[in-house]
This record gives C-alpha cells, sequence and structure tokens, in this order.
C-alpha cells in the first residue's frame, strides 16, 4: 500500500536498480557511511512524495555520474596502462614553456614560485565551484525546463564517461605528482591538494585536504574535467539564452581553468584537452542523439518528470 500512489513500473525499476547498486558496492566496492547516505537520499526522495519523486528522477543522470566516478577507485588507472608521467611535462614544456630566471619552466612552475594570498583565495573559490555551479544551474533548470535539465545532465554523463574513458587509455600524473615525486612511479600516494593547500592555511581549515585525500584516482590528469563542466554549463547558459546567467558562467570558466594550473593539479595542455573534450561531447550530443530513439525516450521522460 505504501507505493500505491507511484506507478508500478518506475517503482520496479528503482528496485531493481537499488538491488543492483547494493551488490555491486557490497561485492566490489565495500560500503562507506557516503554509500548509505547516497542510497537512502535516493530512496527517500523516491518514495517521499511525488514532487521529490519527479526530482531524483530528473537528477538520475547525475548520480549515476556519482556512481560511475565512485567505482573507478576499484579499478586504478595505472593497472590497465603505462603510467604517463615525463611525457605530458615534456611536452607542456615545449608547448607551452618559457624562459623565467634564466631558466625554462611550465605555467605550473612559474605559479609555484609566485604565488599571493589573494590569488590563492580566489583560486580556492573557483575550484569549488566545478561541481555545485552545474548543479545549482540543473536545480534551476527543474523548475523553469525539465527538458533541457535532461539534455543538460546526460551531456553531463555522457563528457564524464569520455573523460574516464581517456584516464584509462592514457594515465596520466598532474603537475604536483612530478614536483613531489619526480619522473618515478609511486601508485601508493594518496591524492594531493597542491596549491590549494594555501587555500585551506589562509583560512584555517582543511577543506581542499579532506577532499584529495579521498581523490579515486591520482593518475587522472588528462583529460581536465574541472576544464570540462563549465564549459558544458555555459553551451547550455547560451542555448537557454541566459544572459546574465551566461556571463557568470564564462568568469566561472575562466576562474576554474586558470585555477587549475595554478594550483598545480592540471598543466595548461590537459585544460585544453579537457574543453575538446566537452566540445567533443556536445557535438555528439547535438548530432546524433537528439536525430535518434534516445531523443523520443528523454521526451517521455521528461514529461514523465512535469
Amino acid at each position: 500500500m505504501a507505493f500505491a500512489r507511484f506507478p508500478k513500473q518506475e517503482t520496479t525499476i528503482v528496485l531493481l536498480l537499488t538491488g543492483v547498486y547494493v551488490l555491486w558496492v557490497g561485492l566490489v566496492l565495500g560500503f562507506r557511511s557516503d554509500h548509505w547516505v547516497f542510497l537512502l537520499l535516493c530512496l527517500g526522495l523516491f518514495f517521499g512524495s511525488q514532487m521529490s519523486r519527479k526530482i531524483v528522477m530528473a537528477l538520475f543522470f547525475f548520480a549515476l555520474y556519482w556512481v560511475i566516478y565512485d567505482s573507478l577507485r576499484a579499478f586504478p588507472n595505472y593497472a590497465f596502462n603505462p603510467v604517463h608521467i615525463e611525457q605530458p611535462y615534456d611536452l607542456e614544456k615545449s608547448l607551452f614553456g618559457f624562459q623565467y630566471a634564466g631558466q625554462l619552466v611550465t605555467p605550473n612552475e612559474f605559479f609555484t614560485q609566485n604565488t599571493n594570498p589573494l590569488a590563492d583565495v580566489l583560486s580556492g573559490i573557483f575550484y569549488l565551484c566545478w561541481v555545485p555551479v552545474p548543479m545549482m544551474f540543473a536545480v534551476w533548470l527543474f523548475f523553469k525546463d525539465k527538458r533541457m535539465l535532461l539534455d543538460f545532465s546526460l551531456t553531463f554523463l555522457l563528457t564524464n564517461i569520455l573523460g574516464f574513458a581517456l584516464y584509462y587509455l592514457y594515465p596520466a600524473a598532474p603537475p604536483w605528482y612530478v614536483a613531489l615525486y619526480g619522473f618515478e612511479e609511486n601508485f601508493s600516494i594518496p591524492g594531493n591538494e597542491a596549491g590549494l593547500a594555501n587555500f585551506d592555511h589562509i583560512l584555517g581549515v582543511s577543506l581542499f585536504h579532506g577532499m584529495y585525500a579521498k581523490n579515486a584516482n591520482v593518475f587522472a590528469a588528462i583529460p581536465s574535467l574541472h576544464a570540462a563542466y563549465p564549459l558544458v554549463t555555459l553551451y547550455f547558459g547560451i542555448k537557454k539564452r541566459l544572459r546574465l546567467a551566461t556571463w557568470l558562467f564564462l568568469v566561472i570558466l575562466g576562474g576554474i581553468w586558470v585555477s587549475a594550473v595554478y594550483s598545480g593539479h592540471h598543466y595548461l595542455l590537459d585544460v585544453i584537452l579537457g574543453a575538446l573534450c566537452a566540445i567533443a561531447t556536445i557535438i555528439f550530443y547535438e548530432k546524433v542523439i537528439l536525430i535518434s530513439r534516445i531523443n523520443d525516450w528523454l521526451k517521455r521522460y521528461a514529461e514523465a518528470i512535469r
């Protein structure tokens, strides 16, 4: 009787997905507290009310992104292909290196020697925007344009899938790894907040330290999904013709891209490849998905969450 007000088909699908998720986490990943929070939140929203059910259904692709990202930790990319440490560094230096203090340096190396507190704080603020801003935009779209929400969230998911595939095809060390460990392989290290440690120190917090200690994959610098997310968000802001939001998204995009290099988490090359990853996914979505049968399914899905 508790499920009577919900369509039987949707309830069956949710219960099946729940069973698959519990088996996957239990057998492959091992349960952590955040797994239970995620599961209970999703089920609570689905069975809570008609409105909350529509919210969790509308954000399904974001939930699927989190499941896939979380699963990466069980399959480290360095176990599938050699990790590239020196090659990205040398390529960055050959493409974007410049003379500073009598040496050829990368932009990361220049910023490491030329930090300042204001830039440290701004870098941290912009870097915190990479997921919250797309999520807030998604919530706004839920109330304004549910069909575009599905377009946006599915494009977001596909961008991640492409990025994750490239992580496994070409495992790459970030700039901070080279600064700390040189070109030697060391697969036992945790993630590192790198230049964002200055943000933590200035504000007296351990925000980025805590975040990067749980990083699912250290050797996933190429492409920079930090660069891809704001570009996808900007594209849909333009498509929705949100003038003020578009300018805000553009500023955030620039801030994240600069912060990625300033903080030592990505080479400039990584940022460019991340942007190309987003562009490729957007083109694929517009030229393939929207003229396929998937588009008809998305239309029906949008009607179900109105």
